[in-house]
């Protein structure tokens, strides 16, 4: 039964790879992402030394200092030459990056005018600390939780895969919104639980109570956007992002949607997921307990974790734009300017419509397990989870 087991979540990963790979061949159109088009290009180096360093005052209020500096680029065709670069430091503000000095990993913009390249300072490079982090967090999760941790893993992977590879291009390349973050969100739920569960009886009613719950987070938001006139300009980035492709612009209302299904789906699979390995242990506990008990039971748990996973979801959201509350209310003395701000009422249905989703998903993943466990015998049961 253990090769059977094996067999099932390398079936997972396959299929889940495949429907992948194919989303993105349909959405994506033969383009890629990520092209790195825009004017100029980047570079990685790391600082050799100091050249040069002037300070010029502008209107008597601001400073801006000029550093010069060499620098040995660490890709590209430019690998190993050494560049002259310039950084600029506008002492004006506070939240000004610091000077460069000597080994600093670096990205450097290079731009070409009238046949001649500059090279200047973009910024540091971040991407090595977040890498040591996330390798810190999978030997930790791998520790603890051992071949459970490996499949969380690889299930967290290609969650974060169909959401940059399939999500993102389906909206960029102008396919319906709704549609394609709906069939993210089911595949994210479908694929978790078949990886990290197998196929099974506790699978099954999960993801079809999870499936249930976020498309009831998705109706919420459709139906309370009639009344809120909501535009989807939620900030600059929204303009930006409207203005992309002028002939076809994005529908931000549609954006606004996926951003709030996919918010809630992972706290909706946790509580649908719960609740259905609550109620299958019950039900090989007392195998003669009857259908209505058994649904009365999940209600009795679910009430359990509801608060906090409400508190969860809420929390989540307020901390994401807490920068964007503290500046609103610091130039609004008035809590109702505040609160009818369109980002901030972005935020607040997010919290709602997801809290509803995880609240509608369960009654809705008891009344599956009750009419599906309810039908299997303990034997029944048993082998399916060892699948």
């Amino acid at each position: 039964m253990k090769n059977k087991e094996i067999f099932v979540r390398i079936a997972a990963v396959l299929i889940s790879a495949l429907l992948i790979f194919a989303a993105y061949s349909y959405v994506a159109g033969g383009a890629s992402i990520f092209k790195g088009e825009m004017e100029g290009r980047t570079v990685r180096a790391r600082v050799i030394r100091v050249t040069d360093v002037e300070s010029q005052s502008v209107t008597g209020e601001s400073e801006i200092v000029t550093v010069y500096f060499k620098a040995q680029a660490l890709n590209t065709d430019l690998r190993g030459k050494t560049l002259d670069v310039i950084q600029e430091i506008d002492k004006t503000y506070a939240f000004s990056p610091k000077q460069v000095e000597q080994n600093d990993k670096i990205l450097v913009e290079s731009y070409t005018e009238g046949g001649e390249t500059q090279f200047y300072f973009g910024d540091y490079v971040r991407i090595t600390p977040l890498l040591w982090l996330l390798a810190i967090f999978c030997v930790l999760i791998i520790a603890f939780s051992k071949m459970q941790g490996v499949k969380t893993i690889i299930s967290l992977g290609f969650t974060c895969i169909s959401v940059f590879c399939v999500l993102i291009p389906a909206i960029l390349n102008g396919h319906n919104i709704y549609l394609w973050s709906i069939i993210v969100c089911i595949y994210i739920t479908v694929m978790t639980l078949c990886i990290i569960s197998g196929f099974n009886m506790k699978a099954l009613c999960a993801g079809i109570g999870c499936v249930c719950g976020v498309l009831c987070a998705g109706i919420v938001v459709l139906i309370t956007d009639k009344f809120l006139n909501m535009t989807g300009l939620l900030e600059e980035e929204s303009i930006y992002l409207y203005q992309l492709y002028p002939d076809n612009p994005i529908n931000l209302k549609a954006v606004i949607f996926a951003m709030i299904i996919v918010g809630a789906v992972g706290a909706v699979m946790d509580v649908s997921m719960s609740i259905s390995s609550s109620l299958y242990e019950l039900r090989i506990k007392s195998p003669d307990i009857k259908p209505a008990e058994l649904m009365k039971s999940g209600f009795t748990i679910g009430r359990d974790m509801m608060g906090t996973m409400a508190n969860t979801l809420v929390l989540a959201y307020i901390g994401s734009s807490l920068t964007c509350v503290l500046l609103l209310v610091s130039y609004n003395a008035n809590i109702e300017q505040v609160i009818n701000k369109e980002m901030i009422v972005a935020e607040i249905l997010q919290a709602l419509a997801g809290s509803m989703g995880m609240l509608l998903t369960l009654p809705l993943t008891s009344a599956v397990c009750a009419a599906i466990y309810y039908k299997n015998s303990i034997k029944g049961a048993d082998k399916n989870a060892a699948c």
